[in-house]
């Protein structure tokens, strides 16, 4: 086995850290921008009665971190069957 990688591994490389990376993005804008640092502009608005920064903070963080997962788990099964690397 070779320890130097070939170009699609490398390519399969490049594409999973792109999706890391995106997914990390949503998360910090979702958890600190949001919940924290744009939450009294938020407060302006309501959703279920209560401001929109502070459902951030305690319920949207969590709504979105479920549904980063799956989207993470989505994208990374459909890459590793593009490069033939999935598990059975």
């Amino acid at each position: 086995m070779s320890i130097h990688a070939t170009p699609e591994l490398q390519a399969y490389w490049k594409e999973n850290l792109f999706i890391i990376f995106y997914h990390l993005a949503i998360w910090f804008t979702v958890a600190y921008l949001c919940g924290i640092v744009f939450a009294d502009q938020l407060d302006a608005y309501r959703i279920g009665g209560f401001p929109l920064g502070f459902w951030f903070a305690n319920q949207g963080s969590l709504v979105i971190f479920v549904v980063l997962i799956w989207t993470y788990v989505w994208r990374l099964n459909a890459l590793d069957k593009k490069y033939d690397v999935y598990e059975t």
